[in-house]
């Protein structure tokens, strides 16, 4: 009788466990090609490509932050709604920055001058966890954090008008806070999910790479 009462507590936890995981709306492991719904803003083809189930995108010049928003091979998906409940965005990023503001980013993206940002990037030659606000071409930076990792796991969750970003360090298990704020709002441009480069340096080719994408909904 006791081992028949254990079996059905094991079963019942399974089945809590299940039924509390979180949803997952779209993933994408970059195997061979970009998956369905995926779009590029000003694509330059010569500079990305798909490599052992990753994304890799050469870090071009130009800039996307403030009012430049010149920067090809910015890759933009629709966004889910985020009234029905909290969204996770979660992408893994490695990046070897060499170039003041050479970055590699996700980010929550209406068009070039609204977005919140996340990703790693160089600042004053350290390599940073940085998240920024934009909202018409004016800019926030919602935290910088050296790091010495060039791995990391960054994640954004939005929930209505509120967005969260976190990073996990290659290797660990435990998220990290980054920032938080409200989402910029611009006039009728829908939301999308984004990863871009840019910054780079106009005398070599770095090529960050952004492996194991999934958009979730989140289960309380």
């Amino acid at each position: 009788m006791k081992s028949i009462r254990c079996s059905f507590t094991t079963l019942w936890l399974l089945l809590v466990s299940v039924c509390a995981a979180d949803e997952v709306l779209f993933k994408d492991d970059f195997a061979g090609k970009l998956g369905d719904g995926w779009s590029w803003v000003r694509e330059e083809k010569t500079a990305w490509r798909i490599a052992d189930h990753a994304l890799e995108i050469r870090v071009l010049p130009g800039n996307l932050w403030g009012k430049a928003n010149n920067v090809k091979n910015v890759l933009v998906r629709p966004a889910p709604d985020t009234v029905q409940g909290e969204v996770e965005v979660a992408v893994s990023i490695a990046n070897r920055p060499t170039h003041q503001y050479e970055q590699a980013n996700l980010a929550w993206y209406y068009d070039d001058s609204h977005m919140v940002k996340l990703g790693l990037e160089l600042v004053n030659k350290e390599v940073c966890i940085v998240m920024g606000r934009e909202e018409a071409d004016k800019t926030r930076t919602l935290a910088k954090i050296p790091i010495t990792a060039t791995t990391v796991r960054v994640r954004l969750l939005v929930a209505g008008s509120r967005i969260r970003g976190q990073y996990r360090i290659a290797g660990t298990d435990a998220w990290l806070d980054a920032g938080a704020g409200d989402l910029p709002a611009p006039p009728n441009a829908p939301a999308k999910i984004s990863l871009h480069c840019y910054q780079g340096p106009p005398d070599a080719e770095h090529w960050p790479s952004f492996s194991e994408f999934r958009v979730s909904r989140v289960r309380k």
